[in-house]
């Protein structure tokens, strides 16, 4: 890693974490609003402006990290990258600003409302930290690929993989967004398919990286 993308990685992570303590000082002032003899499942309904209101909040955190990540990168795998670290830390560092000032979750198997768009997102704490953590680690590998001068193009069966990863996960997390309106506790969190995800995940990435070298070799030869 040359001190140039060391550089820019500290920033995009300062930025993140940042993101991340504004991030959760709102959710502790809604909470403290609408939940506060304490945030479990089954929920109290919030009004329906104030869902929408935070429908739209969270859709603009993604346009700011698209944005840093935009400026930050000179590529589109690049930036790509960068979104990956920006999204991944910001959502750790969320979770752990929560923990610091309200002592919540109180374990990672906790249940969350985790996003919105475009159905609620509901799962233990542990699931999206995992993918958050996932994606920081690919963020960090992609970026230091193209900065070492690597053509970066993914292969075709990461194409496959990623969307089939990108699927499951994306069930596990929506298959009970009525629960959030519901007023009803959601149905056991599949683990299965959070670690078959993952694995997907890991499997394409690394067939890539392994792809990008061996056309670096070979353009180097």
């Amino acid at each position: 890693m040359n001190h140039k993308h060391f550089f820019r990685l500290v920033h995009v992570v300062l930025f993140a974490v940042a993101m991340g303590y504004f991030e959760a000082v709102v959710v502790v002032y809604l909470r403290g609003m609408y939940y506060p003899d304490g945030f479990s499942f089954p929920l109290q309904n919030a009004p329906a402006r104030m869902i929408g209101i935070e429908f739209f909040r969270e859709a603009a955190t993604v346009v700011m990290l698209m944005t840093v990540a935009a400026l930050a990168g000179r590529k589109f795998w690049e930036r790509f990258g960068y979104f990956l670290i920006l999204f991944g830390i910001w959502d750790i560092f969320y979770y752990v600003f929560l923990r610091v000032t309200i002592d919540w979750p109180g374990s990672l198997v906790e249940w969350d409302v985790l996003f919105l768009i475009p159905l609620p997102w509901i799962g233990p704490v542990i699931a999206p930290s995992l993918v958050a953590a996932l994606m920081t680690v690919i963020g960090i590998s992609m970026t230091n690929l193209v900065h070492r001068g690597y053509d970066f193009r993914p292969a075709r069966l990461t194409w496959v993989l990623t969307f089939a990863a990108t699927t499951v996960i994306l069930y596990s997390f929506m298959k009970d967004f009525d629960a959030m309106f519901c007023q009803m506790m959601p149905q056991p969190y599949l683990y299965s398919l959070l670690v078959l995800g993952l694995v997907l995940y890991c499997i394409a990435y690394v067939h890539t990286y392994r792809e990008v070298i061996r056309r670096g070799i070979q353009r180097k030869e």
